[in-house]
């Protein structure tokens, strides 16, 4: 039976790598080189629907401390709730350069379409695109175009915190503070980075135009996974900006949790499935109780407690986010709902996206909208 605590040791090392990661992150010192002159930046916001303190979100873009930069938003209805709030920044920043448009290229992912006319519309040579609901601090864009200053950096991206004023959504917090991120630490610790998170992906036009333009990943779901594999493809690296953004999760109903994280779960095995089947070594309190089943008690509380302490060293440590710490007795729990997603991911090839129902095949691509 000594084989059914070989998985919960392999969990072990790899949450102990998360500790090693974690440490290695520390807090990042503030940058204080800067390119001279501070160069111009176009930053890109899809927006569909108003999601949670979207206002306050999109408001935290203009209120930066940088010398040039405009805001683009764009939506494909006129009617989308989001207007109103985007024509009250620019009521309220008058002196922001801040524009709304109206998209109309179409392509299988409608939000890559959305970004291919605003990029068509911008005006500077760097491009910073992410999801409308994030919320940044002033020095966010001195932040990462410091980074992208770097040589062979093609793409910069930050890690994020996820808040929620609803329990559904503050278990997918959880999730994001004590699983996701870890995942992303250790993969770059490991040097195996080939992804962007849509929290934030900074490039300049010109590596964009390279891969060609945004037509390059509108058949593909995780256009952020795409866009990051693109730039790769060109021998640049992705590299991480030290500020930590803010998103806000909308989920209110369990229901609408367990499909979100689904569609996540799907769309990661279709774009990646050997970093998905790689996942089940993380799934460490599911391999702690198999262990303990089997009559191997010390192992399967050891690995527990090092899951534990990883999930925190990362979520309160790294992230700074307040409700892991209050809500770490629940990782396990949360652990165990996570590997239940996982397994239901395995299977199927349909996903629920902005209200409608997709089906998608090898590497992500959309087949159709059904």
């Amino acid at each position: 039976m000594i084989w059914l605590a070989v998985p919960a040791l392999a969990a072990t090392a790899y949450w102990l790598l998360v500790l090693v990661a974690a440490a290695k992150w520390r807090k990042p010192s503030p940058i204080t080189h800067h390119p001279s002159p501070l160069p111009a930046v176009s930053v890109l916001k899809p927006v569909h629907g108003r999601d949670p303190y979207f206002y306050e979100a999109i408001r935290s873009h203009a209120v930066q401390d940088y010398p040039q930069y405009e805001i683009l938003f764009g939506i494909r209805d006129p009617a989308d709730p989001a207007a109103a709030d985007i024509r009250r920044l620019i009521a309220e920043f008058p002196q922001r350069e801040i524009r709304l448009l109206l998209a109309s290229t179409q392509m299988p992912n409608g939000k890559v379409g959305v970004l291919a006319d605003l990029a068509a519309a911008a005006r500077y040579p760097l491009l910073l695109i992410n999801d409308s609901d994030i919320l940044v601090a002033p020095e966010y864009l001195r932040q990462v175009t410091a980074i992208l200053d770097r040589p062979l950096t093609g793409l910069v991206t930050c890690l994020y915190r996820a808040r929620s004023a609803h329990w559904p959504g503050r278990w997918e917090a959880l999730g994001v503070a004590t699983e996701f991120a870890p995942s992303v630490l250790v993969a770059r610790m490991l040097g195996s980075v080939e992804f962007a998170l849509g929290s934030t992906m900074l490039l300049r036009a010109a590596d964009l135009a390279r891969i060609g333009g945004f037509a390059a990943i509108g058949d593909y779901l995780a256009d952020d996974y795409q866009l990051g594999r693109h730039i790769r493809g060109l021998g640049l690296q992705v590299a991480f900006a030290p500020t930590i953004v803010e998103t806000q999760l909308g989920g209110e109903t369990w229901g609408e949790a367990w499909r979100h994280q689904l569609r996540w779960s799907r769309t990661i095995r279709a774009s990646r499935p050997g970093g998905y089947f790689g996942y089940l070594v993380t799934h460490a309190t599911f391999w702690s109780l198999i262990a303990a089943a089997a009559g191997f008690w010390p192992v399967g509380a050891a690995t527990l407690a090092v899951r534990i302490l990883g999930g925190i060293a990362v979520g309160s440590g790294v992230l700074r986010d307040s409700g892991t710490l209050r809500r770490a007795c629940l990782i396990p729990f949360r652990d165990l709902w996570g590997f239940a997603v996982w397994v239901c991911g395995l299977a199927g090839k349909t996903v629920e996206w902005r209200g409608a129902r997709i089906r998608i095949g090898r590497d992500g691509i959309i087949l159709e909208d059904l």
